[in-house]
């Protein structure tokens, strides 16, 4: 009686890890249909959307092929928007590709609609109803005003297409089922902060840019709780690592010491920095901070940045930015 018993729960068990996996398997996405609205390419959106997409939320730091060799891992100017396969050593769970996001219609999203690109940027769902990897900042973007999107959608539309045909993301398992939960449709109109409120706003572009994606360890692949913008990050990248900076309000280990014409002034000695310009990397300077994006940040909104990290919880975390690295094998 006990051994048929047991096997009654072993079959119980084996049935319901069948039945779950089957769930994840053949799941959908939370998706919503996609809008069908058109955007309208203004001159005031196409300005804004390209200050979005070039110096604020950095797109092509992630869609572009990086050179790891050239100080800040810049990207040619001739393929930003191409796609990038992201290296091995910095540890996703699986092999990542970001897509070519330029117009081309054979290799890009030349063939999408306005509402399938804003259904990709801000709830992670690709034009064929795939979800996205969430290293896409959609869950970010979804914090990006209605007008903010359509100007950054306005300027993808205007990109030169540059055929390029990227591998599709292949994630192991659970992993690749479990990125269906993380879209979320966003019905709700999304407005801008007031930007004489410099905090606030402050908060907003901190969002979109993803300082704290970078700047926040991960453990299991989630944001360490308490040690939000505390650095630490590691990077490992070809022949190089660097750690995210802590850039808390900590006095000893973060910025509690900067002044804003310090922070500012950090940024903006960068605003002559090119591909054609850039330092070789070494491992003293190697870093996957977009300098040469941010340095051309207004004034205006670097300083909002800083009112807003003033405000979040100081933490001490001592960081060695550029570790030296262990010599080669002999």
């Amino acid at each position: 009686m006990a051994k048929k018993i047991v096997l009654s729960i072993v079959l119980l068990l084996v049935l319901g890890a069948g039945g779950g996996f089957a769930f994840l398997v053949l799941k959908s996405p939370n998706a919503a249909a996609p809008s069908s609205i058109k955007v309208e390419a203004t001159p005031e959106r196409l300005e804004r959307g390209k200050y979005l997409f070039e110096h604020v939320a950095d797109c092509g730091g992630c869609h572009s092929p990086r050179n790891p060799e050239k100080f800040a891992a810049m990207a040619p100017p001739e393929r930003i928007g191409s796609g990038w396969s992201f290296p091995k050593e910095l540890g996703f769970p699986g092999v990542v590709h970001s897509a070519n996001i330029t117009p081309d219609k054979e290799t890009g999203i030349g063939t999408w609609t306005d509402g399938e690109k804003i259904r990709a940027i801000r709830e992670g769902i690709s034009k064929d109803g795939r979800a996205l990897f969430p290293f896409m900042p959609f869950q970010s973007f979804a914090k990006m005003s209605d007008e903010d999107l359509y100007s950054l959608v306005a300027y993808l539309n205007s990109l030169a297409p540059v055929k390029n045909r990227m591998p599709r993301t292949e994630l192991d398992f659970p992993v690749k089922y479990l990125i269906k939960f993380a879209a979320q449709p966003v019905t709700a109109k999304v407005s801008a902060p007031d930007r004489s409120d410099k905090v606030k706003y402050g908060g907003y572009l901190v969002t979109i840019a993803g300082c704290i994606e970078c700047h926040t360890q991960l453990e299991k692949g989630e944001l360490v709780k308490g040690m939000e913008y505390a650095g630490g990050h590691e990077f490992p990248i070809g022949n190089y690592v660097v750690r995210s900076a802590n850039i808390t309000p900590d006095q000893e280990t973060g910025l509690g010491k900067w002044s804003e014409d310090r922070f500012v002034a950090k940024f903006k000695g960068h605003v002559n920095l090119t591909y054609e310009n850039a330092p070789r990397s070494t491992q003293a300077n190697f870093t996957i901070m977009p300098w040469h994006a941010f340095a051309q940040m207004t004034e205006d909104d670097l300083k909002a940045i800083y009112s807003y990290l003033r405000t979040i919880q100081p933490v001490h975390n001592p960081v060695d930015v550029h570790p030296a690295l262990a010599p080669p094998q002999s």
